[in-house]
């Protein structure tokens, strides 16, 4: 038999109601009515939202809350994380949630456990994360093609979950429930703490004298992006020849990966001077800790010997002071590097082995609001851009 062309056709489509017509919940919405399921209704409580459901979700009624629930078989939450609990808990208890009734929220920091209210009730419970920024426009769309999705959900209803992600054009990850906290701090990290090295760099480029630091900036930064990130994509087998595990640090250039000692205690007293200037020392600190991190991966990946790990570690003490005719590379033997008092260990990152040469990898109630998604009733942001 053959499937309809007409995605409204297909067999299985669900009245979706999408609690929060936020950045996520409004885009989700209209992503599962382009997969034929009609959307029966939307809560909306601000302008912001509303309008956002006009551009969006064109001729979907905008109801309460518990209306959207009533009149739903597939129920949508999209709220901020902080309020998720209380709202499941507070529709259970007035007897809003029904037997057999979908209900998916779309928290990263969530697993489905804490849709165990609704689940009490019969309702199916499933946590369904897109790990990309959205605008809360039709452009997120196109973008959540292939975009992976993180999925925890209780085994017997498990493949619901998958097969709502495919129909988006979405590429299901499973996560267990007790990984989400993990997961969801692993992508704040990398996600928003990015924009902040991007400020930093661009507030010290400025100062430079420089006038345009973003189009600085974006060749090496999208190279060093891509470069880390196709060093955590498996490989083929054939054309990818790095050791297995070394993983993103393989990408690392720079004078740590040199173990350029002079340079960074240089760049260190130009940062405290631009610090005490411009009123700006989350930058020195910030390149301190990276540094002494990277050291350490670096170290563990076989990138750097224990001799040039050790100059670097100096380098970044305070009141470091360059040897200015000595090499990195070229220190006497028994000798120690620029500031070091020939106690100075490499430093050990936790779950790295350092002698194993390489990195060992350890197998309101409207708008979303994680580090993805934003939340009505605040200052406003700027559009995000997408996620690396």
């Amino acid at each position: 038999m053959s499937v309809p062309s007409d995605p409204a056709r297909r067999p299985g489509r669900l009245g979706v109601g999408v609690v929060g017509a936020g950045r996520v919940g409004a885009v989700l919405g209209s992503a599962l009515r382009a997969a034929g399921h009609p959307v029966v209704g939307v809560s909306a409580v601000s302008q912001e939202s509303r309008d956002r459901a006009e551009a969006l979700l064109p001729g979907v009624p905008v109801l309460t809350v518990p209306e959207v629930v009533r009149r739903a078989e597939l129920v949508v939450l999209a709220v901020p994380d902080d309020a998720l609990a209380d709202l499941v808990r507070g529709l259970a208890d007035t007897g809003a949630w029904q037997a057999g009734q979908i209900v998916v929220h779309t928290s990263g920091r969530y697993g489905a456990g804490v849709l165990a209210p609704a689940r009490s009730a019969g309702a199916i419970p499933l946590a369904l994360h897109p790990a990309m920024t959205f605008t809360g426009t039709s452009l997120d769309l196109a973008r959540l093609v292939g975009c992976p999705f993180a999925v925890t959900a209780p085994a017997a209803v498990l493949p619901i979950g998958q097969a709502l992600v495919v129909e988006i054009g979405g590429e299901p990850t499973v996560l267990d429930e007790d990984a989400r906290g993990l997961y969801h701090a692993a992508l704040a990290h990398g996600a928003n703490h990015l924009v902040v090295l991007v400020a930093q760099a661009a507030q010290a480029l400025t100062a430079a004298g420089v006038a345009d630091p973003g189009r600085m900036l974006a060749p090496l930064l999208e190279a060093a992006l891509d470069g880390a990130l196709r060093a955590e994509s498996p490989g083929d087998g054939l054309t990818d020849v790095r050791p297995r595990g070394a993983g993103a640090i393989g990408a690392l250039t720079g004078p740590v990966r040199r173990g350029d000692a002079g340079t960074l205690v240089e760049h260190l007293a130009v940062l405290d001077a631009f610090a005490a200037r411009e009123g700006a020392p989350d930058v020195a600190s910030s390149y301190r800790v990276l540094a002494r991190a990277a050291e350490a991966r670096a170290l563990a990946a076989g990138l750097l010997a224990q001799d040039a790990a050790a100059r670097v570690l100096d380098a970044l003490t305070p009141d470091a002071q360059p040897a200015p005719d000595q090499q990195p590379d070229q220190q006497p033997d028994g000798q120690h590097g620029p500031g070091q008092s020939g106690t100075s260990q490499p430093s050990e990152v936790a779950g790295i082995d350092p002698g194993a040469g390489w990195l060992r990898q350890q197998s309101r109630h409207d708008d979303q609001d994680d580090d993805q998604h934003d939340e009505d009733g605040r200052a406003p942001r700027p559009d995000p851009q997408e996620d690396a």
